[in-house]
Parts: C-alpha cells; structure tokens; sequence
C-alpha cells in the first residue's frame, strides 16, 4: 500500500479523482469490442480498402470536430461539454454499430464518433487545469491502468465468440457499451466542477460568437508557431496517432486472415498486453523519475519498432512470435504514453490551452486522415505493408522524441548556470 502509485491514487482529489475514478466505465466496454471491430467489420461485408475509407472519412470530420473543440470547450465550459459530447461521440456511434447493416452504417458510425475530439479537449482540460503538474505521470499512468485492467475482461468477450458466434456477441457488446458509456458521462459530471480557467473563458467568450473566438484562432497559431518543443511534441502525437490507427484496424485483420489465428484467441492478446502493461506500469515506471525523458521515450519507440518486425515475420499461427510482439509493444505503450501525455501538458500555455490543443489536433488529424485509406490499400496487396509503414514512422518518432530531449536538457542547463 506504500507503492507511489497506490497513494498517488488514494490521495486523489476534486477532478483528478473524479476523472480518474470513472475511467473504467469507459475501459471496460471499450475493450470488450476494440480486438473483434475490424474483423466485424469483415463479418457484415467490409473489403479492407472499405475500413480504410471509414477510417479516413472519420478522421476528416475530426479536423472539424478538433477546430470546433477550443471554442466549445470555452464558450460550455470543461465540465458540461465533456458530459454532452461524450454521449454524443460513444453512446450514439455504438448503438449505430450495434444495428450496422452494410459500409454506410459504418460510415455513419464513424462521423458520429469523430465527436470525441471535442472531448478529448474538454476532459484533459477538466483533469489538468486545478492539478499539481508534479502529479501528471502518475495520474496519466492510473489512467492507462484503467484502460488496461479492463482489458482483462477481453477473454470474456472471446468465450462469447466461440459460444455465441462473432457478429451476435458485437452486438450486445456494443448495446453494453452504449449503456455504459452514458453512465461514465454521467458519473463524471457528478464528481467534478468546472475548473478555475474554464469559468474563467466562459466568461471572456459570453459575449462572443463562435465566429468571433474562431477568429482568434490566428494569434494561437502563431504561438504555437514559436514554441519547437510544441512542435516537437505535435511531431510525437502525430506518429503515435498513425501508428494506433494502422495497428487498431489491420492487426486483427493480419492475424486472422494471413496467420490464420481464430478470431476468438485475438483475446488472448489483449490479455496479455494488459497484463504485460501493468506489470510495467507498477514495477517499471516508478523506477524511471530520475533518468531524463528522452531515454525512456526514445527506448519506448525502439520497443514499438520491435513489435511491428515481429508482426511481419510472424509464421503462420505463430502465437509465440505474436506474442513477443504484443509483450513488446505493452512495454513500449507503458513507457511512451504517460510521458507525452505529460509533454503536452507541460509545453502548451495554460491559459490558451483548450485553443492550443485545438489546433494541435486539427493539424494531426488533417496528417493521419489519408493513413487509414493508404493503409487500407497497402493491406489489399500485402498485409504485411501497413506495418513496414509503420516502422518508418516510428522510426521518425524515436528520432523527434531524442531532438526534443537534447533541446530540454540544453535549456535547463542554461537555467541552471544562469
């Protein structure tokens, strides 16, 4: 009960507890459906090069959502827009997908889902803004253990494949996930209040209209311009974002249809990056705090490199190699994540963040949006493709993460013999 992290979270308080507290709500359907969605896909009649649309068409209404967040975020508050557009981003897209007919359900389920980008603006405003910076890793890192230990009820959904066949079970999957993520919403709204800038910006844009505040947009624009180490993360998210699109969407379909893995044992790999995750969370991550970030970050990328050489030279039914796969690629998520997730916080100005985030999104997503059509097309000729494109990237992420270390160490230097 001493570990750092068990009293990280038995300290917890205001929005950081009521954040954190409520993350399961969400981690727990969302991985019940997340290993069998592109292999359902498949099952109601999808090509790969239809997934890859879908993903593409979503990812281009996020550049809307993601421009509309900033103004949204300021003009509701933190509070009340993560309350209306989770529902509006999880509850709906998943009864869609729970009755999906054909590719414009789909389609229609994705659009409605690019809606998260206004949440993911709203609720990392919600949780950063009144808390102790010295206390974002370990928040961050009990927020991916949350995600993670929902994982552990993967194998469930994989007992209800093999019993009651693929397509039925997503469906009640999906009708559990539209319930429970109403009540995460819910939940969060209860056990929060609106932070000390989001009252702050209600006020400044009460008189505005949202043309008026989009306006504005340019003199952030410029800021971020300014900042290399706002560059260099936004460089980090951007791989990171490619990386988790091309691995969510043709993993599974790689697995099943070239190594030829029954979809019903894609749950064993998600039990065993979560399990693999967490035990790095707890034993690893603590031990971390006095090396600079670079080196875990950089380490962290090589471990992803790793996983994606694996996947492409994995025999047929090769459940050892995919599984070295997945146990490096829990090692690289656990010691990537927390630490950019405490990048972004630290290198973007508090008192314009929900604008700053804003625009950041908006420039990743217009970046990642064509991945899902180009990956989709790499895997119609090769399944191995899509993650030989990966490798590049992640290639340029480790190189992006070491120039933003050395560029940190230099100027903390400098503060130090100044």
């Amino acid at each position: 009960m001493s570990h750092s992290l068990i009293v990280t979270l038995r300290t917890l308080t205001g929005n950081a507890r009521g954040c954190v507290y409520t993350e399961p709500l969400w981690g727990i359907p969302f991985n019940l459906f997340t290993p069998y969605a592109s292999v359902y896909m498949v099952a109601i009649g999808l090509s790969d090069q239809d997934i890859g649309l879908v993903l593409s068409v979503s990812w281009g209404f996020q550049v809307f959502w993601a421009l509309m967040s900033g103004v949204i975020t300021d003009k509701l508050g933190r509070r009340r827009t993560t309350l209306l557009f989770d529902i509006l981003a999880w509850s709906l897209p998943a009864l869609i997908w729970a009755f999906a007919q054909n590719l414009w359900w789909f389609l229609a389920a994705g659009i409605a889902n690019a809606i998260w980008r206004v949440t993911m603006n709203s609720w990392t405003c919600l949780l950063v803004e009144d808390t102790d910076h010295n206390q974002l890793v370990p928040i961050y890192t009990w927020i991916h253990i949350a995600n993670l230990a929902a994982g552990f009820v993967a194998p469930l959904a994989g007992l209800l494949v093999a019993r009651y066949s693929l397509v039925p079970t997503m469906q009640a999957l999906y009708l559990f996930a539209a319930v429970m993520f109403t009540v995460k919403a819910v939940a969060t709204y209860i056990l929060t209040e609106e932070t000390t800038q989001g009252n702050v910006r209600m006020v400044e844009t009460r008189g505005q209209s949202i043309f008026a505040v989009l306006g504005e947009y340019h003199g952030v624009v410029r800021a971020i311009l300014r900042s290399p180490q706002t560059l260099y993360t936004g460089g980090i998210m951007l791989v990171i974002a490619i990386v988790g699109l091309v691995n969510g969407s043709f993993w599974a379909i790689l697995a099943t249809e070239k190594l030829n893995v029954p979809p019903e044992n894609l749950a064993i790999f998600a039990f065993l990056k979560s399990a693999v995750a967490l035990g790095f969370f707890f034993l690893v991550t603590p031990r971390l705090g006095w090396m600079h970030f670079k080196w875990p970050l950089a380490a962290g990328f090589g471990a992803y490199m790793l996983s994606q050489t694996l996947v492409i030279t994995a025999p047929e039914q090769g459940y050892a190699t995919l599984g070295l796969s997945v146990f490096a690629e829990a090692c690289a998520y656990a010691a990537v994540s927390p630490l950019v997730d405490k990048l972004i916080v630290l290198t973007i100005n508090a008192q314009e963040r929900a604008r700053i985030q804003s625009i950041l999104y908006v420039g990743i997503i217009l970046l990642t949006a064509p991945f899902g059509w180009i990956a989709g097309t790499l895997s119609s000729v090769d399944k191995n493709l899509p993650f030989v494109l990966n490798i590049v990237l992640l290639l340029i992420g480790g190189g992006l993460a070491w120039a933003a270390g050395c560029i940190a160490e230099e100027r903390e230097r400098v503060s130090i013999h100044a």
